[in-house]
């Protein structure tokens, strides 16, 4: 790739009229200048690449044919939709992507009205689309509704519940399968591609419907034959056989880089008045175009800053392992010793680290695909015969299983492992993948053991306690990225249940912390001892339980408490805060604050920046402390001792 591409059509287009206007040759010539300027932009700010790349004729085809924003456009997770901004309004703000005060990496509704439907998470666009389409019926609105989803994305049950859905109605939806990773279906060629326009045709789908109308006045046994030799005539040509089980009018599969296949059958369905869902099956190759990402076993799916013409990443040389590699290697290590242990993933093995599990141990390493629910309940029953499942979930994925936590492992009592990955702020992806609400929604569980290390080497001793917890279920939440050096235990190395500790000893100032927020609050301390103010810093270690003989000392030897945590309210301080309560600790003059995530959304920005905003840094820390004290220490409020 030349680095210094020009982008002429690309450059004329002021708004999609004008892309509407371009010649099939011109729309061939554009598809190369939007691949470029994609991967321009992302060689300079990192992002979803790939899968970007996959639908670059894909996103030209269908805006060119359809009447977008009237017609509703929605991207799945939205990590293809790079090309979608470009070509709507925001190419001008492409520089600013997933960083602070920019676009956002996904689809978000307050950013653009070509973006109809906010993601982020995958699976739910049918599920929107069908609501869209249904609400468009009842407001009798003459549009189209369109959901691209990946086959990654329809691993999910959301996804096939909202099939089921909509193959039960006549709304106007249209469900592009984007698939780019596993064959479901015959080959992609000019055969398949004429199959598809005429299956897709007015001509074709009327006469279907006339046929189908003829074969109701049947009697009922030559009523069901005649629907199987449509069903299985067209399921033998096409692939899609599964689809039309659930509803669907099925198209494909087509070539989703050959705009000569594209756009015949896109305004073939545009203009088809036939009612009820129809799924057309496009076949596309994450990184296409590209040949660093075409090369890259992950196909570039999210990717650092990289040199535009070797593809070559730009990767900050690590002080310290990461949390999430941390994990991995302490659980090889525990499963070496003891076969019982086991590794569950929801389609993210690299990201949580498990891939190098399942290279040491593929058959005790499981990949479930996007089944969070599942990936849950399958671990509770690997538990209930008396293994013992990790399972590695991000923590705003682990969300979508709350009934699974609830239900089938909670109540149970049944020993399943929860490793949530990205806890807290995670910078470029945010609002959408911030790990915000894990400690509210675990502590409220009975039976739940909720640890959170502040360092690395505290992770690798709670990774190898929760392996000896076999009669309740147990959590370690933990952050995206490095740990602060710290070196390692031994890997059985374990910690007492509900017991924290001291990491520095004061007497007028308490700060018990939770997790990574322990190296804010000894910053803070350091501040705060420099004003003359003694302070403890305690890591609490335990959301649930808590140490609560820690909590009453820290309470009954100091003037001021503070409880500082990277989560939302009603996790790890809630618990503080009610045993204090309950305990007459708050009746005799103790000054109590608890440090929580606010009550919003922050959005994507650097992390100590998220931190900062969220009012979580030291210098908050060090804020919020000065505040609960007395006016007699109003002096020590303007200047450090030692600073006149």
């Amino acid at each position: 790739m030349n680095a210094d591409f020009q982008t002429p059509i690309l450059d004329s287009i002021e708004d999609l009229s004008d892309l509407r206007a371009l010649s099939h040759e011109q729309l061939q010539l554009l598809a190369a200048e939007l691949r470029n300027d994609t991967v321009r932009n992302v060689s300079a700010t990192g992002g979803h690449l790939g899968a970007s790349l996959g639908v670059v004729e894909l996103t030209l085809a269908l805006h060119h044919v359809f009447e977008t924003p009237h017609d509703r456009l929605i991207w799945d997770v939205g990590h293809q939709c790079y090309p979608h901004k470009i070509l709507t309004g925001r190419r001008d703000r492409m520089p600013t992507i997933r960083k602070g005060e920019g676009i956002s990496g996904f689809t978000k509704r307050s950013e653009s009205i070509y973006d109809p439907f906010g993601a982020g998470h995958s699976s739910t666009s049918i599920s929107a689309g069908l609501g869209m389409a249904v609400a468009s019926d009842l407001a009798q609105d003459d549009r189209r509704v369109l959901a691209v989803i990946g086959d990654g994305a329809m691993t999910a049950g959301m996804a096939y519940e909202a099939m089921n859905n909509a193959g039960t109605m006549d709304a106007k939806l249209i469900v592009i399968l984007n698939d780019n990773d596993m064959s479901i279906a015959p080959p992609v060629g000019a055969m398949s591609a004429y199959l598809s326009r005429l299956i897709s045709s007015k001509q074709f789908r009327s006469v279907r419907h006339f046929a189908k109308e003829i074969a109701r006045k049947f009697p009922r046994p030559l009523k069901e034959a005649a629907y199987k030799v449509d069903e299985y005539a067209r399921g033998m040509v096409t692939g899609g056989t599964l689809f039309e089980e659930l509803g669907f009018y099925y198209v494909g599969p087509i070539d989703g880089h050959n705009l000569d296949h594209l756009l015949p059958v896109l305004r073939n369905l545009r203009d088809d008045k036939e009612p009820g869902p129809v799924l057309l099956h496009v076949v596309t190759e994450k990184g296409h175009g590209y040949k660093p990402a075409e090369k890259s076993s992950d196909k570039y799916h999210g990717v650092a800053t990289f040199d535009l013409v070797t593809g070559r990443q730009h990767k900050p040389k690590a002080n310290a392992p990461s949390y999430t590699n941390v994990f991995a290697q302490s659980l090889i290590s525990l499963a070496d010793e003891d076969d019982k242990i086991v590794a569950i993933t929801a389609a993210m093995p690299s990201g949580t680290g498990l891939d190098k599990f399942g290279d040491a141990y593929p058959k005790r390493c499981f990949d479930v695909g996007i089944a969070e629910q599942h990936a849950v309940t399958f671990a509770a029953g690997m538990a209930s015969e008396g293994y013992k499942p990790f399972a590695a979930i991000y923590s705003t994925f682990l969300q979508r299983a709350y009934d699974q936590v609830v239900h089938d492992v909670a109540i149970q009592s049944l020993p399943v492992r929860f490793a949530i990955d990205r806890a807290g702020y995670v910078g470029a992806d945010g609002s959408t993948h911030c790990g915000a609400f894990d400690l509210a929604y675990l502590c409220t569980l009975p039976n739940m053991v909720v640890m959170a290390p502040s360092d690395e080497a505290e992770l690798v001793r709670m990774t190898a306690t929760a392996a000896t917890i076999e009669d309740r279920p147990s959590a370690i939440r933990y952050p995206r990225g490095e740990g602060i050096g710290i070196e390692l235990p031994p890997s059985d190395e374990t910690i007492e249940i509900g017991r924290g500790r001291i990491l520095k000893e004061g007497s007028v100032v308490a700060i018990l912390s939770l997790g990574v927020s322990s190296n804010y609050a000894l910053k803070a301390a350091e501040d705060l001892e420099a004003r003359g103010l003694s302070t403890t810093v305690a890591d609490a270690r335990f959301a649930k339980p808590i140490d609560e003989t820690l909590v009453a000392q820290l309470a009954q030897d100091h003037q001021t408490l503070i409880t500082v945590e990277e989560g939302a309210v009603g996790g790890f301080s809630a618990q503080v805060s009610k045993f204090l309560a309950n305990n007459g600790f708050l009746d005799h003059g103790l000054k109590f604050r608890m440090m929580t995530m606010p009550d919003k959304f922050i959005e994507q920005d650097k992390p100590a920046v998220q931190l900062a905003k969220a009012g979580l840094s030291a210098d908050n820390v060090v804020a919020t402390v000065l505040d609960a004290l007395d006016d007699s220490t109003e002096a020590l409020r303007t200047q450090p001792i030692g600073s006149a």
